[in-house]
């Protein structure tokens, strides 16, 4: 099955009826197109009920360069261990209870680095779409995060696909092109392979 954004948002605010919040967790490798569906599926459904819905992106969790740095990370940045599983967990019970205004940091990809307080959750939100690469893992500390979610979509895209967008990602953050394809074969193909091996199933698969 792969319903469009539209039928996905009415989809989504009819499981959602009558609840104080449901929270959607999206997730997938990189460059599979979260953050991107996940805004334009969150725009549908606030033209179908205003200011229903708002994303929480799992990126904002990202550990600082200067805390991944003394722990030898900062070379595999973007990898499950280099993430603040439990903050990201903190939160989604706060985002749970829909009864304050949570703030939740987002991530500055040109500056590389996670800002705090970057969106505010208001319990207006009632749909909540949290995309991330490692929502669905079936390893500790991630395994933990699946209680939190009402559903579930995890975005299939071909490996090949998947490395032409990396590729262009890094040129276009500056990269030469022998550093890009480095980056994408070393780094964020080994993370996609991992993905799309250890994530438990989702309630929908989405193409």
């Amino acid at each position: 099955m792969n319903p469009s954004i539209d039928a996905m948002a009415e989809r989504l605010l009819e499981q959602a009826e009558g609840r104080r919040r449901y929270i959607v967790a999206l997730a997938g490798p990189p460059a599979a197109g979260k953050s991107f569906r996940s805004a334009w599926l969150a725009r549908a459904l606030n033209e179908r009920s205003d200011g229903v819905a708002e994303v929480v992106p799992m990126d904002g969790y990202h550990f600082d360069n200067a805390v991944l740095g003394p722990r030898g990370l900062l070379s595999v940045k973007g990898a499950p261990e280099t993430f603040d599983v439990d903050g990201l967990q903190r939160d989604l019970v706060r985002l749970r209870a829909a009864d304050v205004e949570v703030a939740v940091p987002v991530f500055d990809r040109p500056l590389d680095l996670a800002r705090a307080g970057g969106r505010v959750i208001f319990p207006s939100h009632r749909i909540l779409i949290v995309e991330g690469n490692y929502l669905l893992l079936d390893q500790g500390p991630w395994l933990a995060l699946r209680d939190y979610f009402d559903f579930t979509l995890f975005i299939e895209v071909e490996d090949q696909l998947l490395e032409q967008r990396l590729i262009q990602r890094w040129l276009a953050m500056g990269q030469d092109q022998s550093g890009a394809i480095d980056r994408t074969r070393d780094k964020d193909m080994l993370n996609a392979r991992l993905i799309k091996q250890r994530s438990i199933p989702a309630d929908l698969s989405w193409h």
